[in-house]
């Protein structure tokens, strides 16, 4: 009897930071499956920041304040939108193993997507 195993493998989770003046404060965007895509402003948190700049090497999250209502601070993306309701405790070694809704699932158009400060930036 031939046993078969399988895995599902994902491409590594990658993120950036676009946009901005230099590569620790812009426009947050996600690489899924080869394909950049943004994170929408839905419940975000300075807990989320941290672990943003940490996982980029930007240092601590920068001032964080209330989220201005308006237009995104570094520009509105382009494409998929990948996360919303993304809530980190802020110990987590990647925005990957934050809570959020499925892959693709948002509520969002881009005049939401998020954009991150770091220290370092």
């Amino acid at each position: 009897m031939e046993r078969v195993a399988t895995v599902d493998c994902e491409e590594p989770f990658q993120l950036r930071l676009v946009g901005g003046p230099g590569r620790c404060a812009g426009r947050l965007e996600v690489n899924r499956g080869g394909q950049w895509g943004t994170v929408c402003d839905d419940g975000w948190s300075g807990a989320n920041v941290a672990v943003v700049c940490r996982e980029l090497g930007c240092g601590a999250a920068g001032t964080v304040g209330d989220l201005p209502r308006g237009p995104p601070r570094f520009g509105p993306g382009t494409g998929r939108i990948w996360l919303d309701d993304v809530r980190c405790r802020g110990q987590e070694g990647t925005l990957q193993d934050c809570a959020h809704r499925a892959w693709g699932r948002h509520d969002c158009s881009h005049q939401e997507d998020v954009g991150v400060v770091c220290q370092d930036a």
